[in-house]
């Protein structure tokens, strides 16, 4: 059942068996697992998961290429949906742990907002990353390319800069390290630019300079371009660096400050959990971007079938075999 302002009354006194927080290809899937498995569950979701302006999931096994991520996303929700599973748009403020419950406090809706609380046995959090972009003044110009060829992971789309002239946009020092030297994998045709945002030390120059890849820190005015595929960007200075694709590369955060008060182990900004996607909490999971591994939809679609498949294990060994009374 979709749930809203209106009836969402109707479930604040329930107890579900799981409450999935995030509404992505992890969350949707394991929702759809949680569902088939008999058990009572409630997605709740912020809205915009990172694959939802992925333009072609050109490496997703056994969709056409050119299929979009909110395509993709739809069809995971229609599939939930059929199998009368809960799903709510709201943002999660914070999870407290009762004991043998979880209350997730949830704020619903931007204008006349409606705070309520819901009450779960397990939690599954796969909220993902938000990632930082480039702060223009017109950011519709960013969201013109993003998911395009103005790509945000290298893992997803670097097949798609083979050998083309590709523009770094780096957060860091740090994050030109990680990347430019990585990305020269697909495409030795890197220019690197840092927005002037912060300042490059003399031996990452030098470093650049032997690579041949020539560093831009005037600041971005705009993305240069027609019909969504960036041909270059326009500097505050008027000038023109022409490019053929781009990769941002600025940094994320994590969503998933509504878990703080939890004290779970972490492994640098990830949660660390087991090989069933449980963390240092029996009773909460962490899925896709949150934990520890790979940035991928089809890595998150899997955690979320592993997680779910846990829990209905947990519940099955508590609660034990069914009777088949007439024979007993």
């Amino acid at each position: 059942m979709q749930l809203s302002k209106q009836n969402l009354q109707n479930r604040t006194n329930y107890i579900y068996d799981a409450i999935v927080i995030g509404g992505g290809a992890g969350g949707l899937s394991a929702g759809i697992y949680l569902q088939r498995f008999r058990l009572s569950s409630l997605i709740i979701d912020k809205g915009k998961a990172r694959s939802f302006w992925m333009q072609e999931l050109h490496n997703y096994l056994g969709l056409p290429p050119d299929t979009p991520g909110k395509v993709l996303l739809q069809q995971g929700k229609e599939h939930y949906a059929s199998l009368d599973g809960d799903f709510l748009n709201a943002y999660v403020e914070e999870v407290v742990d009762e004991g043998e419950t979880f209350a997730v406090k949830v704020k619903v809706g931007r204008v006349n907002s409606l705070f309520a609380t819901f009450r779960t046995r397990y939690l599954i959090a796969a909220s993902g990353i938000i990632d930082h972009l480039p702060p223009l003044e017109e950011m519709r110009n960013v969201y013109d390319y993003a998911g395009y060829n103005l790509h945000v992971c290298m893992v997803c789309d670097g097949y798609e800069m083979t050998d083309k002239k590709c523009g770094l946009i780096a957060g860091s020092e740090a994050s030109i390290e990680e990347m430019a030297f990585n990305l020269s994998w697909f495409t030795p045709y890197i220019t690197v630019f840092t927005h002037g945002t912060f300042e490059v030390s003399p031996p990452m120059r030098q470093k650049l300079r032997e690579h041949g890849y020539p560093l831009v820190e005037t600041p971005i005015r705009q993305f240069l371009g027609q019909n969504h595929q960036m041909t270059g960007v326009e500097l505050v200075d008027g000038s023109i660096v022409e490019l053929e694709t781009g990769l941002i590369s600025m940094g994320s955060r994590y969503h998933n400050s509504y878990l703080q008060e939890l004290n779970l182990e972490m492994q640098g900004g990830n949660l660390a959990t087991d090989k069933m996607c449980r963390t240092s909490h029996p009773r909460i999971f962490a899925i896709g971007d949150l934990k520890v591994g790979l940035n991928q939809v089809v890595i998150a679609a899997g955690d979320g079938a592993l997680a779910a498949t846990q829990i209905w294990r947990d519940i099955r060994r508590a609660r034990g075999a069914r009777r088949w009374e007439a024979n007993v």
